[in-house]
């Protein structure tokens, strides 16, 4: 990925509002039941957050954030897609199949939000 750098205030509210909803849990939460849709969920309601910025987002279409959202939308569908619907608990090798999508969506959620982070001038956020 290239450098992201707001053109307005629009496109920096928005690339903080995908930056926040990046911020949140990927990976299934401690208590887990070992259902791959409950794995899921957090990353549905990802994709919702991204519909939403991209229907409210008041400047040009083509803004480098909304790519940077599409990027996102498109990761996170396919294993939202895959295992929304599965409601039995895991054995070993889907654990691992799971496993393996959340953390692709994991390592392009961690090269958005660095994007982001430097470009929107909150890289000191992102040590913490």
């Amino acid at each position: 990925m290239g450098a992201w750098q707001p053109r307005d205030e629009a496109e920096s509210h928005a690339g903080w509002r995908l930056w926040m909803a990046l911020s949140t849990r990927v990976w299934p939460a401690p208590d887990w039941d070992g259902v791959p849709s409950t794995a899921v969920r957090g990353l549905a309601d990802l994709l919702a957050e991204c519909a939403d910025i991209r229907g409210t987002y008041p400047g040009d279409p083509l803004a480098a954030v909304l790519r940077l959202v599409d990027s996102v939308v498109f990761v996170v569908s396919l294993p939202v897609d895959l295992w929304r619907d599965d409601h039995v608990p895991v054995d070993a090798d889907r654990a691992a199949l799971l496993h393996s999508d959340l953390a692709g969506v994991v390592e392009h959620a961690a090269s958005v939000r660095a994007l982001l982070a430097v470009g929107g001038g909150w890289a000191e956020l992102e040590a913490r």
